[in-house]
This record gives structure tokens, C-alpha cells and sequence, in this order.
């Protein structure tokens, strides 16, 4: 968490930083702002280039200041042989709030301002803090300093048919039966779908503990089973599960069914444990699984994109993506006259939607803020939740002149106006009521709301604040629905809010 204008670092090993400063709002992240690798120096250099070797983020997705803040650091040390370094430091990925903004950036040297210049195999963590205050809680180290697990003796079984669950082996004649040190959908022999590969293998594990595997089959289904226990049950497409290990030889079964006509045959299992870091353990050369080039929507001026947006509740089928210059954005459901979120940073990620087939969704591309219940949600009274009679109809949108959307919708009879604008780092909402009716209006639901100043809450353990601009002489109301707080305020003719992130 950053006060104002704060600066602070992450020193791996003391002397690489990943930087940490008040960076919010900034549209152009350099070395120097927040999640960005901190430039090498050297004073024997000319004016203008002391510094050399930095890295920007990829895009800024910093938070306001007082908010917390998440940051995720993957880090692989120098390597040594014989006192000589014979691999540089790599910073292998930084996220910051979700987003992935440093990837794969290698580091000839210590930064600016380490604890010494002396780069060694290990040495200790630091933090800087003398630019002013700056928070910190729920710190995780975690070292990769392991053995990794691998496989051997793989038995590759493959049967004719489409199997939607594991199939009684003993009723069925296998159409080819192959060995191989490597688990492949790669196998000789097959039809191009409906098949099923069994694979019977030893899992060579170093280091007793827990481990997670995560399993996709492309195109169909699959299981995994180890020492005799299913770690994940037959399901389509997507699947993970966790299972304790013992140092030694453990015997898999893993299954894996094609049955979907138009897909490749895929299969990919990834496995991390105590000290490992996650990896790919099946064949590698799976193509239909290759990363695509992302297809990206750019908001260089006022931009809109409907399409289907996956939230944790479910998919949104209306949804209105509205992008702006200023690299703040919002998705806003049709259906219900409500933002369900809100990022920072880059406007879409379109590839879901448009490559290949395409599933019609998009994907905000910056740091999501989910918004909940975020819904002028008309209540007939402070404390009646029955909304009975609300028949919400949308009235669609129109844009003004800079292509900026204003909602309307009808709801227990009334117009509603609903404005959202890009205003001071944030989003603020203005909402006009036209009808006879006396209506209150739940602005948000939160686990937790928190007033800080007459008119400015904090929402969700310092996750955004909302702060009440004009609401028309009303004075909003904490109230406690089943466990979930609610901001509630009277509306006579309009209400106008800002949201800040």
C-alpha cells in the first residue's frame, strides 16, 4: 500500500529492485514506476546515461494511494560453477494486481542501489523504505530449489470410440499399444477423433509432499490417477487436483478421451510441489494448446465493444465494454442497468471472441476491479428488499458527441438516466430518476463499507473508495442485508457518485 508520492522498492537477493512508487494514473509507466525493473548505474558514465538497463512495466495498472495492492514476483537467481557465474539473474515474471507486466527480462547486473555489487547465489531479501511510507502484509516466499518429478516407463494404450467416461477396459480390444518415456497425444495409429489413449506410467518423485496437477484435454475429457487414488475424476476440457506424495516411484493411470469433432488432439498435464515450480510434465509439443497472438482493442479515443464477459457470477450476455484514453474502463450489464467491473490499464483482449471459432467473449485487459452488486438497485423503502413489480426494461443507450454512452432503463415504472464518466483518476455516476415514485437506491454491497469522511467510503478492505457528490440533501445509510453491507441513499431526482481506483 503506497501513501502519496511514496517510493519504495523489492531488492531480490538485495540488489535487483523491482520498483514500487505512487504511480497512479501515470500513462506512460518508464523503469522508474511501479512494478517496473530499476535501471543498473554507473557514475563513470556521461550525464544523460548513468543509468542503462531498465524495464518498464508493460502497462500501469497501480492503484490509488491507500489501497492495497498486490504484487507477484517470479525470480531465478545467477548460477555458478566453480566460483564463475555462467547464468545471469532473470526476473521471470512480475505481476501487479492480476496483470502480467515483466516477463522474461534477464539482469547483467545488480541495480541501482544494492546492498553490495557482489552477485552470489543466494544472499538476503530487502525492502527499501526511506522515500516514504509505504505498507506491506501477507508476504510469501517461496523457493524453487527442488528436484523436479518425472516420468518414465509410459505404456500408451489406444482404443477406438467416443468415451464421455472411463469405459470397462476388459469389454474393449485396443486398436494399438505403444511404450515410450513421454505421455503424447502425439500416438501413431489413431483416428483423427473418437479414440481413447490410456496411459499407464512411474511418476519419479524426489520430494515427499503435496502436489498439484492441472490437467486440460482438448477436445474431449480425461482422468488421472495416482498410487491407485483419483487425483482428478473424468471431466471435459479443464481440471485440477491436489494429492500427497511419497519420495520413490508412484504409479499413474491417466485417461484421455477425443470425442470433439473440430478440435485437435491436445493433451497437457502441469504439476508444482514443495520447492518446484510449476511445469509442463506431458509432451510439450501440443499446438492446438499454442498461446495465440493476442488479438487486443485498443481505446486510443472514447471506444465501445459489446460482446460476452465472464465475471465470477456467470457470463453476461449484454454487455457493454466502453473504453477511454484514459486508460479506464468499465463493463456495464444491459440486463440490470449495472457495472458489474472496472479496470485500469489496457482497454480488451479480444481473442477469445474473434479467434477461430471464437466464443463471443472479451476480456478486460488491465487490472479488473470487481464490482458486485455494483447496481441502482431501486428499493420501494429503506429496509423492504422486495422488488416485486420492479419490471426492469432497458431503453438501450445513446452517445454524445465524444462517443460516450448514457443507459437508459424503466423500473417500477420510472425513467431512469444513467451517466458514467471518466473524471479525476476515476469513474463518477450520475443517475436521474423520473417518475412519482419515492425510491432509495443501493450504490453498492460489500463484505465491508467503511465510512472515512462525511460523504467518502472505503469499500472491501481498502479495495476502491466510493465518495458521494450530490445526493440531493439525502444522507446515505450502512445497512446490514444477511450479512452484506449496503450503501443506501434516498433519491428524489438524481444522484451523482465517483468511484476511485
Amino acid at each position: 500500500m503506497m501513501a502519496k508520492e511514496s517510493n519504495s522498492g523489492i531488492y531480490l537477493q538485495g540488489k535487483y529492485e523491482v520498483q514500487l512508487l505512487d504511480s497512479w494514473g501515470v500513462l506512460q509507466p518508464r523503469s522508474q514506476d511501479n512494478g517496473g525493473i530499476y535501471e543498473r548505474w554507473d557514475d563513470r558514465k556521461s550525464d544523460g546515461k548513468k543509468g542503462f538497463e531498465g524495464t518498464a512495466p508493460r502497462q500501469n495498472v497501480s492503484k490509488a494511494p491507500g489501497l492495497w495492492q498486490h504484487l507477484k514476483i517470479s525470480f531465478q537467481a545467477p548460477k555458478f560453477e566453480a566460483g564463475k557465474k555462467i547464468a545471469n539473474a532473470k526476473i521471470l515474471s512480475v505481476e501487479l494486481n492480476g496483470v502480467l507486466i515483466q516477463e522474461n527480462v534477464e539482469l547483467s547486473g545488480p541495480t541501482r542501489s544494492p546492498l553490495d555489487n557482489n552477485e552470489t547465489a543466494s544472499a538476503p531479501f530487502m525492502i527499501q523504505g526511506d522515500h516514504g511510507p509505504v505498507a506491506f502484509r501477507n508476504i510469501i516466499i517461496s523457493n524453487y530449489n527442488k528436484g523436479k518429478p518425472s516420468i518414465k516407463n509410459v505404456l500408451t494404450t489406444a482404443y477406438k470410440g467416443k468415451y464421455v467416461m472411463v469405459p470397462d477396459y476388459a469389454k474393449l480390444k485396443p486398436i494399438t499399444q505403444q511404450s515410450s518415456q513421454l505421455i503424447s497425444s502425439n500416438v501413431s495409429g489413431i483416428p483423427a477423433n473418437e479414440f481413447l489413449l490410456k496411459y499407464t506410467a512411474t511418476l519419479q518423485v524426489t520430494e515427499a509432499g503435496r502436489y498439484h496437477f492441472k490437467l486440460n484435454t482438448f477436445g474431449g475429457g480425461g482422468e488421472l490417477k495416482i498410487n491407485k487414488q483419483i487425483v482428478i475424476p473424468f471431466t471435459n476440457w479443464n481440471a485440477e487436483g491436489t494429492v500427497q506424495l511419497s519420495a520413490g516411484d508412484n504409479p499413474v493411470e491417466l485417461v484421455y478421451s477425443k470425442y470433439v469433432d473440430w478440435a485437435k488432439p491436445s493433451l497437457a498435464m502441469q504439476v508444482d510441489g514443495p520447492g518446484i515450480r510449476t511445469f509442463t510434465i506431458t509432451d510439450t509439443n501440443i499446438p492446438a494448446l499454442d498461446d495465440a497472438d493476442p488479438i487486443e482493442v485498443k481505446a486510443v479515443e472514447n471506444k465501445i465493444l459489446r460482446s460476452f464477459v465472464d465475471i465470477p457470477s456467470g457470463r453476461v450476455t449484454h454487455a457493454i465494454n466502453v473504453g477511454s484514453p484514459e486508460k479506464i474502463h468499465y463493463t456495464y450489464d444491459m440486463d440490470h442497468g449495472m457495472i458489474v467491473q472496472a479496470w485500469r490499464g489496457e482497454f480488451l483482449d479480444a481473442t477469445p471472441m474473434w479467434h477461430e471459432r471464437g466464443d463471443g467473449s472479451s476480456r478486460a485487459a488491465g487490472a479488473v476491479l470487481p464490482l458486485g452488486k455494483m447496481e441502482f438497485m431501486l428499493k420501494p423503502s429503506l429496509d423492504n428488499n422486495d422488488t416485486t413489480g420492479a419490471a426492469f426494461r432497458t431503453k438501450g443507450y445513446t452517445l454524445d458527441a465524444e462517443g460516450r454512452p448514457s443507459f437508459q432503463y424503466m423500473i417500477y415504472g420510472d425513467t431512469i438516466n444513467d451517466v458514467i464518466r471518466v473524471k479525476a483518476k476515476g469513474m463518477q455516476r450520475e443517475i436521474s430518476v423520473r417518475g412519482s415514485h419515492n425510491v432509495y437506491a443501493v450504490l453498492v454491497s460489500a463484505k465491508n463499507i467503511e465510512e472515512k469522511t462525511n460523504g467518502q467510503f472505503i469499500i472491501n478492505d481498502k479495495s476502491f473508495y466510493l465518495v458521494i457528490d450530490d445526493a440531493g440533501g439525502q444522507k446515505p445509510v450502512i445497512k446490514d442485508n444477511n450479512g452484506i453491507k449496503e450503501l443506501i441513499v434516498s433519491v428524489k431526482q438524481k444522484i451523482v457518485y465517483s468511484l476511485i481506483f
